[in-house]
């Protein structure tokens, strides 16, 4: 188990190495010149000169990723274009709001998600597995923005039930331990805090969780009914187990491998930033900070936010696969 571990570890190296160069040449192929949009378009030629020069941005490509791979192997992603502060500072500053919010979404997406499909599962051609599945159509079909600005709608324009937009309310402080206010306010026992940063992250994380709830329901469905059919499961119920005591321990047990897998890849993509959630929401997190370094053309800071992103998604898939073992002895990891 060790040595597969650690070939997986070292599987990461030429993966992280391809990534940053598809990384680094894509952006520089995308049209615009960080310079004038520092300055403006009134700006000097010379000035612009003067400002690509101390940016190295007047030097060869390759010179550039060098300079770029550098910074990397010592873990400084340089600094932004926009605020000349450290990427790393602002992505530490971000990148909590981003894991809590994704974290939450995941909680309402495997909670309910894998409900709805064992119980799918287990009760086939029922009206609850007709109902669930076409839930799970209509979710993985839904445009996130418009359900979104939907629930902002309902929830908080007319009933006033929870809050429109942000993470905390301005007159709410949490001291902060982790970055993670839910869990500093319960390490701080600071329950207006707790309850305030709870009301506002429901309806991010639940029109986050869409998506993956349906693909995590369906999923669950179809491998649990297929572990259903096998013979051990009949073996089971000859002998008198309890049907829940079927389901949940010998079933759903081994159907686990494909809902991980899903689990661990929709994990990873919302770690990555959910940019139309944090939009809509005004949500502090890396998707929003991605999406404004987009737009002001500062390749510094969707370098370095990009890279993040890709070495968290190819360290989530290589803990999914040791989990394989884990999960089912019946896997070899040799």
């Amino acid at each position: 188990m060790v040595s597969f571990i650690l070939r997986r570890v070292l599987t990461l190296i030429p993966t992280v190495f391809g990534i940053s160069v598809l990384v680094f040449f894509m952006i520089h192929l995308v049209p615009g010149d960080p310079a004038e949009m520092m300055l403006g378009e009134r700006a000097s030629e010379q000035a612009l000169q003067e400002l690509r020069r101390e940016l190295g941005l007047d030097q060869p490509l390759h010179i550039q990723y060098g300079r770029f791979m550098s910074r990397l192997l010592r873990g400084d992603l340089g600094r932004a274009l926009r605020t000349n502060e450290k990427i790393t500072t602002e992505i530490a500053e971000r990148f909590p709001a981003t894991v809590e919010l994704s974290l939450a979404a995941m909680a309402f997406a495997v909670t309910f998600g894998m409900f709805a499909g064992v119980i799918s599962a287990t009760r086939q051609y029922s009206v609850f597995d007709y109902s669930s599945m076409l839930f799970s159509l209509v979710g993985v079909s839904m445009p996130i923005f418009w359900l979104g600005l939907i629930l902002m709608i309902i929830f908080s324009l007319h009933l006033g039930w929870l809050p429109l937009s942000g993470r905390l309310s301005y007159n709410v402080h949490i001291q902060a331990i982790t970055g993670l206010h839910l869990i500093d306010s319960l390490l701080t026992a600071n329950w207006q805090g707790f309850r305030d940063a709870l009301w506002h992250i429901v309806m991010p994380a639940f029109t986050l969780s869409t998506i993956p709830m349906a693909i995590i329901a369906r999923i669950t469905r179809s491998s649990m009914l297929e572990v259903l059919r096998q013979d051990y499961i009949r073996t089971a119920k000859a002998k008198g187990l309890p049907p829940r005591l079927v389901h949940y321990k010998h079933a759903l047990k081994n159907a686990l491998i494909p809902i991980i897998t899903v689990i661990g890849l929709q994990f990873g993509i919302l770690l990555g930033g959910a940019i139309l959630t944090e939009t809509i929401f005004a949500w502090p997190g890396i998707g929003l900070w991605l999406l404004n370094a987009v737009y002001a053309r500062d390749f510094n800071a969707v370098q370095g936010g990009t890279m993040l992103i890709a070495t968290t998604f190819v360290t989530i898939n290589m803990i999914v696969d040791i989990l394989y073992a884990w999960i089912n002895p019946r896997i070899k990891v040799s």
